[in-house]
């Protein structure tokens, strides 16, 4: 298919969380038609810091640099990657047997020792002694990712005529991870039929997404084309998860996505989504309200936990 570069909208916090009643109908309008026609919206005005965003991804370059044995300290087994470390080639698009070209670290909720999901959760895993400052830039990145996800769904449940807070009140102290991404150069990593990233729905709500060190990502139009998406810095990329498709019978469909692999074998690319997920009770069930006349509910209710293990098996993470 041919690929090219095409216009996405950008929408503004400051103007639904500041801004007069017609800001906010703005807002709602072009949020909610970006998720619903192109799939991706881009998002300005946020709290997100880009010293941060700089910090984590110098702190990634150090880590992924180590000696793969060294790593792998840092892998949990059994847990479907939910933390720390993920060594190269271990995930694989549901629909593509061949690993994904990347390595990755997971940061997730940070709960104090008496949280009732902090059994299930787990303790996330810092290299501070390998890379110090590690923590403290993915953790306030984290932080400011989550805010902005709560109001992005603010905005779409208004979108969709629901209660405002139905959607986000899903994420508090939901199960959501940030993923900090390392697509090595592959000049001696490639795998036979293997893309940095296969075409893929992203498992949970919303993704939001940093500027990458460099271009790659694609999106798959309504329209079956594919067309680069690429954030400059200081902007960030959200797209719809096939959770939040499936709890508002597709009204919102899931965005298909990939990263090609680069022209030159000596590439090499970082980026660090925030996948934006409920906490595993949430029941992704399809509100009454949202259905019109006749119109049935496509999916059963399952909920967001069940999901997710559903999803990571397909993946290959468990």
């Amino acid at each position: 298919m041919p690929r090219s570069t095409f216009q996405v909208e950008t929408v503004h916090l400051s103007q639904f969380r500041e801004g007069n009643a017609r800001d906010r109908a703005d807002f709602i309008r072009v949020l909610g038609d970006s998720f619903r026609h192109t799939g991706f919206v881009k998002v300005a005005g946020h709290q997100v810091r880009q010293a941060d965003v700089e910090g984590a991804y110098e702190a990634a370059k150090a880590f992924f640099a180590l000696p793969e044995e060294v790593k792998r300290r840092y892998l949990v087994p059994g847990s479907g990657g939910a933390r720390g470390f993920t060594p190269f080639g271990s995930e694989h698009a549901k629909d593509n047997p061949v690993g994904d070209l990347k390595e990755f670290w997971h940061v997730g909720q940070e709960l104090p020792a008496d949280h009732p999901l902090k059994a299930l959760y787990g303790d996330n895993l810092w290299p501070e002694v390998e890379v110090p400052g590690f923590k403290g830039h993915t953790l306030a990145l984290y932080r400011a990712l989550e805010d902005c996800a709560g109001t992005l769904l603010e905005a779409l449940a208004l979108y969709l005529g629901l209660p405002e807070r139905s959607l986000a009140d899903m994420i508090v102290d939901g199960n959501s991870i940030l993923r900090i991404i390392h697509y090595p150069a592959l000049r001696d990593r490639y795998l036979e039929g293997g893309v940095r990233s296969s075409a893929h729905e992203d498992i949970n709500l919303i993704t939001l997404l940093p500027a990458a060190t460099d271009s790659g990502l694609q999106l798959l139009g309504r329209d079956g084309t594919w067309r680069a998406v690429d954030g400059l810095a200081g902007e960030i990329v959200a797209d719809a998860g096939d959770m939040l498709s499936r709890h508002v019978n597709l009204k919102i469909p899931s965005t298909t996505h990939r990263v090609v692999n680069p022209d030159s074998p000596e590439a090499v690319r970082y980026s660090m989504p925030f996948f934006c997920h409920p906490r595993p009770e949430v029941l992704l069930d399809c509100p009454e309200s949202l259905l019109e006349p006749g119109e049935a509910k496509r999916f059963e209710p399952i909920t967001a936990h069940a999901f997710l293990l559903q999803r990571l098996r397909e993946i290959g993470l468990i």
